[in-house]
């Protein structure tokens, strides 16, 4: 099995927040990966915050090629709509997408994602 981590996750981790045993144990066990996307989300405030060191773990984590399939997103993103999920943002059904080509788990405490998972088949934790 491997993970991606979404970055809420990451910002629950940064903070010693209540999941942050459970991707501890993942890392552990290295079936965590990412994506430029999600670093992108990320690395922006470390980098104000000067958390260089933080940024260099992050970068060294198994990194996820995007490639955009952007029939894709529009599909995800017109069943999100038929079924009412209105949050789902474009950077979201792209990381989606990314799950879904490359067979991984997602790993997200956003509760749009649990919403999505009703309509479209991927691995959640």
């Amino acid at each position: 099995m491997s993970i991606i981590v979404d970055s809420s996750v990451w910002i629950d981790y940064f903070r010693g927040g209540k999941y942050s045993n459970q991707l501890d144990l993942y890392i552990e066990q290295n079936i965590i990966s990412t994506n430029d996307l999600i670093l992108a989300e990320l690395i922006p405030i470390l980098k104000i915050k000067r958390e260089f060191p933080v940024i260099s773990l992050l970068r060294n984590i198994t990194l996820i090629p995007l490639v955009i399939n952007w029939e894709n997103i529009i599909n995800y993103q017109t069943k999100c709509l038929k079924h009412g999920i209105n949050k789902a943002g474009i950077p979201d059904l792209i990381i989606l997408d990314n799950v879904i080509q490359n067979d991984l788990t997602l790993y997200s405490l956003d509760k749009h994602f649990k919403l999505i998972n009703n309509h479209i088949d991927f691995e959640l934790l």
